[in-house]
């Protein structure tokens, strides 16, 4: 199980030696990392709004932000030359997981978005913890503790709040096709933590989010290529084009690299809490940049899911 909350399943970064005399720059990196991450789903809506469809939104997404990450990951290499565990069947299982994570995983949430408000599901994916604990419980012979069924229980009861709000703005027909979609994304990005730890033991998390990232943009581009017509790309609009690559730089790379930096400055517990800002920072992007109203409702679901996954989550870091 990770031993951070991070605020996007789309990038893990892993917590390093805690130096605890600068713990403020520590709190701010984090807390800008958390903010970054938020905006994903309101440069998405953006982006939608100008008619760009979900593969291509998703190729240019991969496209624009894996040459940094394979930069980072050859650099590793070179520095410390090849992994002697990186041989034929790790180097497969590092791609399918890769896959799982960080290509169907995002695909799905995308298309959820499609139907769904952005802090709806942003509150969906950050339960995705729990989702963890479970299915390690389930198939990888991980502890279970009843304390996991109780937050579930307190997320999911403010997520039901979010969702009856949201059927009544979009029709249940949609809302429970999002539902399912960024749930789907949730549990997926929970099977990607257990099986990319292994690999990342192996190969180190460099490597190993230099290989899945490389594998996730390779379907989304092929998916892109197959699904869609390269015209498309030349009838996008500069707005559309900007939507892009601020999801690639401001909502991927540059928050990874920050909250990168905060672990080596805070502790895992201290980003746990400050992760839990995200979700808060949806709501106020959506309400400042998406005119979307803010409701005694959803302020009561999202004080739900944050008490459930926050206490679980730094109860389980306690522990360690």
């Amino acid at each position: 199980m990770p031993t951070t909350t991070p605020a996007d399943p789309d990038v893990v970064t892993t917590p390093t030696r805690f130096r605890p005399e600068t713990p403020w720059a520590g709190y701010a990196l984090a807390a800008a990392g958390a903010i970054l991450f938020s905006s994903k789903g309101i440069l998405i809506k953006f982006a939608y709004a100008e008619g760009v469809d979900t593969e291509t939104l998703l190729a240019l997404r991969m496209g624009l932000s894996v040459p940094v990450y394979v930069a980072i990951g050859l650099m590793a290499v070179a520095r410390a030359g090849r992994p002697q565990a990186l041989d034929g069947r790790t180097l497969a299982a590092s791609l399918a997981i890769g896959l799982l994570g960080y290509w169907f995983a995002s695909y799905v949430d995308f298309l959820g978005l499609a139907y769904i408000s952005a802090p709806f599901e942003r509150l969906i994916l950050f339960t995705y913890p729990l989702f963890t604990v479970l299915l390690g419980a389930a198939f990888f012979g991980q502890p279970f503790r009843a304390r996991a069924l109780l937050a579930f229980a307190l997320a999911y009861a403010g997520l039901a709040l979010v969702f009856v709000k949201d059927v009544e703005a979009a029709g249940f027909d949609a809302t429970r096709t999002g539902t399912l979609l960024v749930l789907a994304s949730a549990l997926a990005f929970a099977l990607y933590q257990l099986f990319a730890k292994g690999q990342i033991a192996k190969l180190g998390p460099k490597l190993f989010t230099c290989i899945a990232m490389t594998a996730a943009a390779a379907a989304a581009i092929v998916q892109f290529l197959v699904v869609r017509d390269v015209g498309v790309l030349s009838e996008l609009t500069a707005k559309a084009w900007l939507c892009a690559a601020m999801i690639a730089v401001l909502a991927t790379i540059l928050p990874s690299f920050l909250l990168s930096a905060a672990l080596h400055r805070i502790s895992a517990q201290a980003n746990a809490a400050i992760g839990t800002v995200s979700p808060i920072a949806t709501l106020v992007l959506a309400a400042l940049f998406l005119g979307e109203r803010v409701t005694a409702i959803d302020v009561a679901g999202s004080a739900l899911v944050l008490a459930g996954v926050g206490w679980f989550t730094l109860a389980e870091q306690r522990r360690r």
